[in-house]
């Protein structure tokens, strides 16, 4: 496979990946009881800010592959 069509599949494969991030962890932040202090949410915001980006990194590390 050509680096080209890797990086075509790669930016596919980046958006879905967030896109499946975002509804999960909206749906799980939708699920936590309203009213929790802000010290709480912190973490699970850094987590959800932060997590797409171990899955980005392998698949730009994908694309990058010499042919």
């Amino acid at each position: 496979m050509t680096q080209r069509n890797r990086k075509l599949i790669g930016v596919f494969l980046i958006l879905g990946s967030i896109m499946a991030w975002v509804s999960v962890f909206t749906s799980v932040y939708l699920a936590l009881p309203a009213g929790l202090p802000p010290w709480v949410l912190l973490p699970y915001f850094v987590v959800a800010g932060m997590g797409w980006l171990f899955p980005a990194m392998w698949i730009i590390r994908w694309m990058a592959k010499p042919e």
